[in-house]
């Protein structure tokens, strides 16, 4: 679900600041980005209410950090840290990456995905995982151009995301 994520868009607004990391103070504005982006792609979403009190929680711990852009966050990635047997650190989880529609196609997302991944080597993750919807192609060729990969290079195998919603 990494839709939002097109650099061939047109818009007239500058790019915006320099990423930054989240803080607790930025879960409202954060929040009501997510929620943006549900909104955006008909996906139901919790309120924006909750979104922030979740992510003031997880902004506050070791097992979560999000990257935005400018003062006023205009764009965000949301990533999620887990242990992993397979690495000495651990493993990341984009959970979401976001673009104002206005701000796609002038490299705010490459710049945020840019700094989230240096964010990840600071905190010696070892692998970063991101799912995408097969019908999103921007995402796809995004992702794919920042060096992510949907195809195991040493099996040439298709890779594959499966869930299973609990709740």
């Amino acid at each position: 679900m990494m839709a939002g994520m097109s650099d061939e868009s047109v818009s007239t607004r500058p790019p915006g600041e320099t990423p930054r990391l989240a803080t607790p103070a930025d879960a409202s504005a954060v929040a009501q980005l997510l929620f943006d982006f549900n909104h955006e792609f008909d996906v139901a979403s919790p309120p924006v209410a909750v979104l922030e009190e979740r992510l003031v929680a997880l902004l506050n711990t070791e097992v979560a950090f999000a990257v935005v852009a400018a003062a006023n966050p205009t764009a965000v990635a949301l990533i999620t840290l887990r242990p992993s047997v397979w690495y000495p650190g651990p493993v990341a989880t984009l959970d979401e990456m976001y673009v104002v529609p206005a701000l796609r196609g002038h490299g705010v997302g490459s710049k945020v995905l840019t700094a989230a991944v240096e964010e990840c080597r600071v905190r010696n993750v070892g692998s970063i995982e991101i799912n995408v919807d097969e019908s999103d192609t921007d995402a796809l060729r995004f992702y794919r151009r920042h060096d992510f990969f949907d195809v195991d290079p040493s099996t040439d195998e298709k890779a594959f995301y499966l869930f299973q919603d609990l709740v």
